[in-house]
C-alpha cells in the first residue's frame, strides 16, 4: 500500500483553529468551561493528525505467541515480537507519528512489532492520538516520573536537551515488562527505510548490553571537559577499553544484561558526580558514553545516519554520510517539521515528508 504525502500544516494555523474554538464555547460554570477547553485542546490535538493506512504481515511471518497463558496482552511477552521503545510527548509528536509510520512501512512483519511508548505526561492525550492514527497497533504506554531523573539533570548546552523525558531511555529497564528481553530505543526525529527486525536481530554476544553504530573518527575527548581530562582517576574511565562516539538515539539493547548489571545505577553514579563536578556539556548522552563507550557489539552505520538536523546551535543543513542508508535521523537542532512548516526545508527533510501524518483541513482524499 502507498502512503500519499500531504503539505504539513503550519503551527500557527493550528494554534488559530484551537483558539477560535475555545473562545466560541458557550458560558459556563468555571468548572465545566475548564472541563470543556481540556476537551477542545484534546480533539484538536489527535484530529491534527490523520489515521496512517493499515499495513499487514508476509506469509513468512512468525505466529506470535505470549509465554503468561492468562495475560490480557497476547503479544507484550511474546518472544517473536520485535519490540520497539519511544518515547512521546507534545512537543515532538508529530515526528513520533513519522517514525512509527516508516517503521511500520517497512516492516515484512509489521504486525509483529509492539511498541512500547513512555511519557512524563498527557497520557490520556498521548494513547488517544496514539489510537486515532493508528487503530491496529500493539503497544502500551508507561508513565515516567519525572522527579525520577530531574534532581539528577545538570544544564547544557541546549535547553531542550534538558528535558527528564530525554534520560527516559536509562529507565527502560525497569519501566517495561520484565518478559521483554530486547528491545530497539528510537528517538522521535527519525525515519526507518529498510525492516526494524534486521536491527532487533543485531548480534550483541556472549556479554554486550547494547548495540549501535560507532564513529570512531570523532573527537572522543571534546564530549567531557578539561575537568574530567585533567583529573588523575576520572581520566583512567577508559584506560582498558577504546572508546569511540555512539549517538543514543538508535540502540538495541538486552534488558535482561542491564537489570543484572544494574546500569542504571552506574548511569546515575555519573550524573550525581556531574552535579559536584561539571565533567561533560551534553546532555544525557555523555553518561552513557561514560558507561558503554568502547564495551558495546557494533552496527552498520547505515542504521543511524544521524546529524540531520545540523549541531546543537544553529541546525544547519547536512548531506548524508557516504555509503547505504537504513535509518535517517534528524539529530541535532534542525527538525524536519519545523523546517518544512517555516518554508525553509532543507534537501533531505523531503525523505521525511512522505511520513509525515499531520492533517490539514483544505485537503482532500483521494
Amino acid at each position: 500500500m502507498k502512503f500519499k504525502s500531504r503539505r504539513p500544516q503550519p503551527r500557527a494555523l493550528v494554534a488559530f483553529f484551537l483558539i477560535l474554538s475555545i473562545f466560541s464555547l458557550p458560558a459556563s460554570s468555571s468548572s465545566s468551561s475548564s472541563s470543556s477547553i481540556d476537551d477542545v485542546k484534546s480533539s484538536t490535538i489527535i484530529h491534527q493528525f490523520k489515521e496512517a493506512p493499515e499495513f499487514y504481515n508476509s506469509p513468512e511471518c512468525a505466529s506470535l505467541t505470549d509465554n503468561e497463558e492468562d495475560s490480557s496482552d497476547r503479544y507484550i511477552c511474546s518472544e517473536e515480537a520485535v519490540h520497539v521503545a519511544m518515547t512521546l510527548d507534545t512537543t515532538y509528536i508529530r515526528g513520533s507519528m513519522a517514525a512509527i509510520l516508516s517503521v511500520l512501512q517497512h516492516s515484512s512483519c509489521p504486525q509483529n512489532t509492539f511498541f512500547h511508548f513512555v511519557c512524563s505526561s498527557s497520557a490520556s492525550l498521548l494513547r488517544a492520538a496514539i489510537s486515532h492514527s493508528f487503530p491496529y497497533l500493539n503497544f502500551q504506554l508507561y508513565t515516567f516520573d519525572d522527579s525520577q531523573v530531574s534532581g539528577l539533570i545538570s544544564s547544557s548546552i541546549r535547553s531542550a536537551l534538558d528535558c527528564p523525558l530525554n534520560y527516559a531511555r536509562s529507565y527502560l529497564a525497569n519501566l517495561l515488562p520484565i518478559c521483554v528481553r530486547r528491545v530497539v530505543y528510537l528517538d522521535s526525529d527519525l525515519i526507518l527505510v529498510d525492516d526494524i527486525a534486521k536491527l532487533a536481530a543485531t548480534p550483541l554476544g556472549e556479554n554486550k548490553v547494547l548495540a549501535a553504530p560507532e564513529y570512531c573518527n570523532a573527537n572522543f575527548t571534546s564530549y567531557f571537559t578539561p575537568t574530567f581530562w585533567s583529573n588523575p582517576s576520572l581520566s583512567l574511565t577508559f584506560a582498558d577499553r577504546r572508546p569511540c562516539y555512539f549517538n543514543t538515539g538508535v540502540m538495541v539493547i538486552d534488558l535482561e544484561r542491564w537489570r543484572e548489571g544494574d546500569y542504571t545505577t552506574k548511569i546515575e553514579e555519573w550524573m550525581e558526580l556531574q552535579k559536584r563536578m561539571r565533567i561533560y556539556d551534553l546532555g544525557s548522552l555523555p553518561p552513557f558514553l561514560l558507561v558503554f563507550a568502547g564495551n558495546i557489539a557494533s552496527v552498520d552505520h547505515r542504521w543511524n545516519q544521524h546529524g540531520l538536523g545540523g549541531d546543537n546551535f544553529r541546525g544547519l543543513c547536512r548531506d548524508l554520510h557516504p555509503g547505504p542508508v537504513s535509518l535517517l535521523h534528524w539529530s541535532g537542532k534542525g527538525k524536519p517539521w519545523v523546517r518544512l512548516d517555516a518554508n525553509r526545508p532543507c534537501p533531505l527533510d523531503a525523505l521525511w515528508a512522505p511520513y509525515d501524518l499531520l492533517n490539514t483541513p483544505f485537503s482532500l482524499d483521494s
